[in-house]
């Protein structure tokens, strides 16, 4: 070894040597350690990444789908036997208006004597079968078990063919004796649904698509005729100027409908016109694929919030955006339900298995579950063209059923929009003669119907007066026309307390009943908010049109209602 060699191997062991070499390790090692952290972080980004697109729900299914209809058909199916419990027996019941017995004894004089296929097929209902003795007790027994069955359906998601199929047959019972749109979308959550299985996302029995479709064809079909119709049907739908008189003119304001009346004259054009986009552009969306077809469903929706908001439609709107829901696919709807929840967690599964081939082979039940959807869109198909003709026909009707069981119809509504309102006010009076001025005549107050100027207009939907609502409509007829109407009066001749209770206000109440009762007809407008009228609590302006029908009493009607009314 020479002298300088000797001299670097003595400098390399010396302490300043070994620190220099432990400052180069340590950042080699932190700069490896650096290149590791974000190799590792890079992955874990790419792991995240990837489950999270392992939990977003894929496009093209209808599992999730099918529990947001199921359970807005039967909050539907709730609202509707909720009506009928509350009030079938004072409209249909043994001492009801129009008794639904009587209207059964003549369908079956009708059809032979017989409670056999013509009878069921004129008019299909379970009430044919039960104990005629007590029809209270049975409209109240169908009613109730309509509530128990829609409400189990509505607060655990879950049904199956039987319960609805029950469902369906019990509302068409108490429709074909006592709506029509209700029964078509019933009918086809029946196919919706596994045959006995409960569970929200049976993994053997998959959505049918035929079904998904036949609903987007019931929502494209509601618009189109409500479109045509109006289109069809009153000059102010194609002058823009309809919406100048709906407000005020429909059957059961709100009080929001108070104020919508009052918005500029440009606003009512736009609404019109919108109104026209919506039910005659909008529904071809359907076809043009899933984000069009998303895009109506969202547009339709919107809509008939617009339309609760704005007034008392029964529960018309809320059915109508039942089908509408079928736009949408369970990636569109996945927000709805919980990250951690059942159903969607199911979900999730069931496209990673089919994602991955694990599809579970089709078991004999399937294949027969596949034929029986392929009929159901054939008889849809079938039952459809009569309807499509009606659609297109320049004497289109609306709001019709051309099969007996009412499984495919035709719809529409305001196809003519009543210019100026008027109602029906019931009076009574005990005074011996009804002619004489010092008479003292006593108003009768319906439920929600405009009555009293000084009453707030109601807020009831999805609820529904049926006897307000066909009060409206004999408002523009004549009392002949509307027999129903002086059935009313001999039951408030007697103070008969089944019609009395579908009333809110009696001014009889506690008193003898009145010796004459008559009805006046009024039309009537909103007060205009700021005005004198409206500052002294007036919604309403009304003036007497004249007499709707003259003053009756117990005695003239006796013949009449005989096997009505006490006497």
């Amino acid at each position: 070894m020479t002298v300088r060699s000797a001299n670097m191997a003595a400098a390399s062991d010396s302490p300043q040597s070994s620190v220099r070499k432990r400052r180069v390790y340590s950042r080699k090692t932190e700069t490896e350690s650096a290149v590791n952290e974000q190799e590792h972080g890079a992955k874990t980004d790419r792991d995240a990444e990837k489950g999270k697109r392992r939990v977003s729900l894929q496009t093209g299914t209808y599992w999730l789908t099918r529990i947001v209809l199921l359970r807005a058909v039967a909050f539907i199916y709730f609202v509707g036997f909720a009506v009928a419990y509350n009030q079938n027996k004072q409209l249909i019941g043994e001492h009801g208006l129009m008794p639904c017995k009587s209207y059964l004894n003549s369908v079956k004089r009708y059809v032979g004597g017989k409670i056999g296929l013509a009878a069921l097929a004129y008019t299909p209902s379970i009430l044919w079968f039960l104990d005629w003795s007590d029809m209270d007790a049975n409209l109240d027994g169908v009613a109730l078990v309509g509530m128990a069955l829609s409400g189990f359906v509505l607060v655990t998601g879950m049904a199956n063919m039987v319960i609805m199929v029950t469902l369906w047959v019990l509302y068409h019972s108490l429709v074909n004796v006592g709506q029509l749109q209700l029964l078509e979308t019933g009918f086809l959550a029946i196919f919706l649904c596994p045959v006995w299985s409960l569970s929200q996302v049976p993994r053997r029995c998959p959505p049918p698509l035929i079904c998904i479709w036949t609903f987007r064809w019931l929502i494209v079909r509601i618009m189109l005729g409500a479109g045509l119709i109006k289109i069809r049907g009153d000059k102010c739908w194609r002058d823009l100027t309809c919406m100048d008189y709906h407000y005020e003119t429909q059957p059961v304001p709100n009080p929001i409908s108070y104020y919508m009346h009052r918005s500029p004259w440009w606003f009512h054009r736009f609404e019109t016109l919108s109104n026209h986009f919506i039910e005659l552009i909008v529904p071809f969306f359907t076809f043009l694929g899933r984000r069009m077809c998303m895009v109506n469903g969202a547009i339709q929706i919107l809509f008939q919030v617009v339309l609760i908001v704005s007034g008392n439609l029964s529960f018309l709107n809320w059915l109508t955006i039942v089908p509408s829901l079928a736009c949408f696919d369970d990636a569109s709807l996945g927000f709805l339900f919980g990250s951690g929840g059942g159903a969607k967690k199911a979900v999730l599964e069931i496209q990673s298995d089919d994602a991955a081939g694990r599809t579970p082979k089709p078991t004999k039940g399937m294949l027969i579950r596949r034929v029986v959807n392929i009929s159901l869109g054939v008889l849809i198909a079938y039952l459809s063209v009569p309807v499509v003709l009606n659609l297109l026909s320049s004497r289109q009707v609306m709001n019709t059923s051309f099969d007996p069981l009412r499984i495919v119809n035709t719809y529409g509504a305001f196809g003519s929009i009543t210019k100026e309102r008027t109602e029906v006010i019931f009076q009574g009076t005990h005074s011996l003669d009804p002619k004489d001025p010092e008479a003292v005549w006593e108003e009768y107050q319906f439920l929600c119907k405009p009555g009293d100027v000084y009453r707030r207009p109601c807020l009831i939907s999805p609820y529904h007066y049926r006897l307000d609502w066909l009060m409206w409509f004999a408002a523009f007829q004549t009392y002949e026309q509307s027999e129903w109407v002086i059935h009313i009066a001999g039951r408030l001749l007697s103070n008969d307390s089944t019609v009395l209770s579908l009333l809110d206000h009696n001014p009889f109440q506690g008193k003898k009943p009145p010796r004459w009762v008559r009805g006046e007809h009024f039309k009537y407008k909103y007060s205009q908010p700021g005005s004198t009228s409206a500052a002294q609590g007036k919604w309403w302006l009304r003036k007497r049109i004249g007499p709707y029908f003259p003053p009756v009493d117990l005695e003239g009607l006796r013949g009449y209602f005989q096997f009505l009314i006490p006497l």
